[in-house]
């Protein structure tokens, strides 16, 4: 089992820029897959980037391409979501969760965190 912790949301200005972390517990995390999305009340959640077990394959939505990195360090149990140029509509509660493929689809991530909230003021 995974346990999934997201931090570093808050309130930024259009163009500015937010690191968030997701903090995993347990040792199988390092054989998943991590994924980030992100939603807004009313709507379905969207996938934002993925990252694969060892790194080595990243994929990125549309909409995030060349402004987000996604990246993850498996000796400390974190993943991490450099956001840059960031958009009013970029804002929306962001969410690290855990797969055993590299899925786009929220409903093929077995493990969740509970979001954190990312605000982009323009």
């Amino acid at each position: 089992q995974v346990q999934l912790v997201e931090s570093g949301g808050g309130l930024v200005q259009a163009g500015g820029s937010l690191k968030l972390s997701c903090a995993a517990s347990g040792r199988a995390f390092r054989t998943y897959a991590m994924g980030w999305f992100r939603q807004t009340p009313g709507k379905e959640r969207e996938f934002v980037a993925l990252i694969s077990w060892s790194g080595s394959t990243t994929y990125y939505a549309d909409s995030t391409k060349g402004r987000f990195t996604i990246s993850r360090d498996n000796a400390k149990n974190m993943v991490y979501l450099q956001m840059n140029s960031l958009k009013p509509e970029d804002t929306a509660v962001y969410y690290c969760a855990a797969a055993r493929t590299l899925p786009t689809a929220p409903n093929a991530y077995d493990y969740w965190g509970q979001g954190t909230q990312v605000t982009v003021s323009s």
